[in-house]
């Protein structure tokens, strides 16, 4: 008789442990494992090419099953309610945070561009993705969410498409924010405005993964 085998989670991909393990993103933000763009990578496969240890990561999720009964699990809820949940935690948001980070961004610049540190050119970095950022999100509400709000449609397969390529341009452009501000992490002595600055560089990134897995890995993979 034989004995039916459960995966281990460490191979299972980002994508499904993310959108099935609710708080397992923040795992894979503090092990800096990309589950949006690099969502169908096994935990094993980018925890070797990281140098990582899979099978801590996935103990480390093993225990948040046991610990997310007080979590929305958005794999369950209605598309409506998906959407709407998208428009306000993370559109809504991305708008807020953008304008702000960039005129931190040019203080600290304008203040500390002496600095072997300052992150030069980190503003018209942030505007750039803010400008595309703005235009992406807005074909979602005009034109995709509205569709998709219907219920499934052949019609949507050419938009997701493009909105799947935009993602990873995203996914790119935070790359590159990375890159200028060295991982996102504060120098020595850093003041007020460039620990604000970077914390909220933080939040961007953690709000920005998780806005294009609940998209790429639980919204469009319904259609």
């Amino acid at each position: 008789m034989s004995t039916l085998t459960v995966p281990s989670h460490a191979d299972q991909s980002l994508g499904l442990l993310a959108r099935t393990i609710p708080g397992a993103t923040r795992v894979f933000h503090a092990h800096h494992l990309d589950f949006c763009c690099g969502g169908k990578q096994t935990l094993r496969t980018a925890a070797d090419k990281a140098g990582l240890d899979a099978e801590r990561i996935a103990a480390e999720l093993d225990a948040l099953q046991e610990a997310s009964d007080e979590l929305v699990d958005w794999t369950e809820a209605s598309t409506p309610a998906l959407i709407d949940h998208i428009l306000v935690r993370y559109h809504a948001r991305h708008r807020e945070q953008l304008p702000e980070l960039i005129r931190l961004a040019r203080r600290v610049e304008s203040v500390h561009g002496d600095r072997p540190e300052c992150p030069r050119g980190l503003a018209d970095h942030l505007e750039t993705m803010q400008q595309e950022l703005d235009s992406h999100m807005q074909k979602e509400e005009l034109v995709l969410f509205p569709l998709l709000r219907r219920g499934p449609a052949p019609g949507a397969q050419a938009p997701i498409q493009v909105m799947r390529m935009e993602h990873d341009h995203h996914g790119d452009e935070l790359a590159r924010l990375e890159a200028l501000t060295h991982g996102i992490t504060l120098p020595r002595g850093a003041c007020n405005t460039w620990r604000a600055l970077y914390l909220g560089l933080q939040t961007l990134r953690e709000d920005l993964m998780a806005h294009i897995h609940l998209e790429n890995n639980v919204l469009f993979e319904r259609a």
